[in-house]
């Protein structure tokens, strides 16, 4: 593990796994209890620059996932499915010395958290989620289709240059029609842009616009949920993806499925774990929750 300090900020840290370069950054104590903190969808580790530091006592440890901020894309024949994270994920996890941890999981990310919880539940001492747990599954009869779409459209986009905006301002504007805040966007730029002669370059692989090969059905999202072994702590934004109907139908799965779970919703939009209110709501139910975990047994199933 590399450190390269910056006064004043969490420290940033890098790690080189399976060939690839994974960043991130951390915040708290080096001996708190730890938690690895995934993003969502083309966001970076500047997702939890509000909410980590409120995490007292936690080692929060965030991570660009591959493909996303400061880490390496993946190789040309490699793909950005979500259980393709997994086997660095768990290298990172032994990297920073820790036999197990909290894994806390934003949309996306949260997808990622639960699947690896679920498969390899040694290594996670309890999973918290925010606003996503698993993803939209997929009716069987659309298998064909989705593969199709998805390699039309990685063929296409493997012929693009890659994205490039005149200012970070234009990548600021262009976050905000996709409905996140100013501020919030902003707290991404630094990590989503490379300065180049004529502007700024996106860092994200375009891949990760391209539709999933393969996608879970029901059935394999409840295997998924019932699997899950350690403590859950499922948060939602009120004005998130829970107003989707298939993040609303994961939220009762999981509720038959899962045998220590707290679901709580937090006032807010997707982004909620981002703005300084919403993340003070999260905190206190994220320190709540993970000092119940502290205390309680370990349990792997």
């Amino acid at each position: 593990m590399n450190r390269m300090e910056v006064p004043n900020s969490p420290d940033q840290l890098t790690w080189t796994v399976d060939g690839l370069t994974i960043a991130g950054m951390a915040w708290g104590p080096g001996d708190g209890h730890p938690v690895l903190a995934l993003h969502g969808w083309l966001d970076n580790a500047a997702s939890f620059e509000v909410l980590a530091p409120m995490l007292k006592g936690c080692r929060v440890v965030a991570l660009d996932l591959t493909g996303h901020g400061l880490s390496d894309h993946r190789s040309d024949d490699a793909t950005y499915l979500i259980w393709d994270d997994i086997p660095q994920l768990l290298k990172v996890i032994d990297r920073l010395g820790w036999k197990d941890c909290t894994i806390m999981g934003h949309s996306r990310g949260a997808m990622i958290a639960t699947l690896l919880t679920a498969t390899m539940p040694e290594h996670i001492r309890s999973l918290i989620t925010l606003d996503g747990l698993v993803p939209d599954p997929q009716e069987d009869a659309d298998f064909v289709h989705q593969l199709r779409d998805s390699l039309r459209y990685t063929a296409r986009i493997a012929t693009r240059s890659q994205r490039h905006f005149s200012s970070v301002e234009d990548f600021v504007e262009r976050r905000e029609r996709y409905g996140v805040t100013r501020k919030i966007a902003e707290r991404f730029a630094a990590r989503a842009l490379e300065k180049t002669e004529d502007g700024f370059l996106l860092r994200g692989d375009q891949r990760l616009y391209s539709p999933s090969a393969i996608k879970l059905n029901n059935r394999q999202i409840e295997a998924v949920l019932r699997a899950l072994s350690v403590p859950v702590l499922n948060v939602w934004a009120s004005d998130g993806l829970v107003k989707r109907d298939w993040a609303a139908d994961s939220m009762t799965m999981a509720e038959t499925t899962i045998d220590d779970l707290t679901t709580v919703t937090v006032d807010g939009h997707h982004h909620f774990h981002m703005e300084p209110g919403p993340a003070a709501a999260i905190a206190k139910h994220v320190l709540g929750f993970v000092a119940k975990v502290v205390i309680g047994p370990r349990s792997t199933g």
